[in-house]
Formats: C-alpha cells, sequence, structure tokens
C-alpha cells in the first residue's frame, strides 16, 4: 500500500530521529521471509533495545542524511530492513546474525559502525563487541591488576619471611623428632 506524502514525512523524521541517536546500524535483505519470522525478528530486537524498521530505500535515504550513517545511501538496494542500536553498538549486529544463523533468507548487505560503512562480512566483528557491562568489567579489571600486584609486591616481603621461619621451624621439629628416635 502507497504512503500518502504526509505519511512519507512522518516515517522519515522517525527514522531520521533513530539514525542521529544510533551507533551502529545493519541492513539486511529480508526477500523471502514470512510475516511470521518478520514478526519474530521484531520482538528480538525490541527485548534488545534495537529499532528496526522496513523503509522503501529513497525513504531510507532521505532519512539517514544529514546523519553519521549517511554512508550507506549507496549501499540502499533491494528490500532492506535496516536495524539501529542505540546503546550497545553490537547489538543489532547480533540479532542479525543469530536471526540469520536461524533463517538463511536474512542476508546481511550493510554494516556501519561509527559513521564508517563496513564490508558486510564484518558483521561477526562488530557482533563481538562487548556489551557496556562487559566493557566496564573490562576496564575494572585493567585498573584493578596494577594496585594488586602493587600489593602483592608490598607483602611478598612479609610472606617469605613467614615461610623461611615456617621452614627453620619444621627443620628444628624434624631435627628434635630425629634425635629423640636415635
Amino acid at each position: 500500500m502507497a504512503l500518502k506524502l504526509e505519511e512519507k514525512k512522518v516515517v522519515v523524521a522517525e527514522v531520521n530521529a533513530v539514525a542521529a541517536k544510533a551507533l551502529s546500524v545493519v541492513g539486511a535483505e529480508n526477500r523471502g521471509l514470512t510475516v511470521t519470522q518478520m514478526t519474530d525478528l521484531r520482538a528480538k530486537a525490541r527485548k534488545e533495545g534495537v529499532y528496526l524498521r522496513i523503509v522503501k530505500n529513497t525513504l531510507a535515504r532521505k532519512a539517514v542524511a544529514g546523519t553519521a550513517f549517511e554512508c550507506i545511501s549507496p549501499a540502499l538496494k533491494g528490500p532492506i530492513v535496516l536495524a539501529f542500536s542505540n546503546d550497545d553498538p553490537g547489538a543489532a549486529a547480533r540479532i542479525v546474525k543469530a536471526f540469520s544463523k536461524d533463517n538463511d533468507k536474512l542476508v546481511t548487505t550493510i554494516v556501519s559502525l561509527g559513521g564508517q560503512l563496513l564490508k558486510a562480512d564484518s558483521l561477526e566483528r562488530v557482533a563481538a563487541l562487548p556489551t557496556r557491562a562487559q566493557a566496564l568489567s573490562q576496564m575494572l579489571g585493567v585498573l584493578k591488576a596494577p594496585i594488586a600486584k602493587f600489593v602483592g609486591t608490598l607483602a611478598a616481603p612479609n610472606s617469605k619471611l613467614v615461610r623461611t621461619l615456617a621452614a627453620v621451624l619444621e627443620s628444628k621439629k624434624s631435627g628434635a623428632a630425629q634425635a629423640a628416635t636415635n
């Protein structure tokens, strides 16, 4: 069903607002997917905070104009579903990757991260990006490591002294036990 001009303006404005705030976008050809499969994909995307939209290519070009994702305009060809990651740069890539494992008709054609158009086969790398919680825990581990090594270095002489005294005590006990048995 054809959209009227006012409806088209609303769609372009909505997609533009999402694209302006998004961290990454994944475009996938959805030719051959059933309505049930698309509904399932939308539900999974909504659950992960990914904005998923099927938009005509001309409207999508207008929507991404002036955003960091303007670079995807030349790649918009054929029936494409666009998935924008809002909070986590790898979320859209993970959704599309997981869904395309079970549904081979969903073929990735566009991957853009940080305003750069990447090759479609870089979906794996983008999907492997850590989530915010994982990145924060990795950063905390990196920040904590020097402090832990410093504390270990400060405690090493004391623990070495205690181990040496324990070894001397043990050797005296064993020497006294041998003398008592002879």
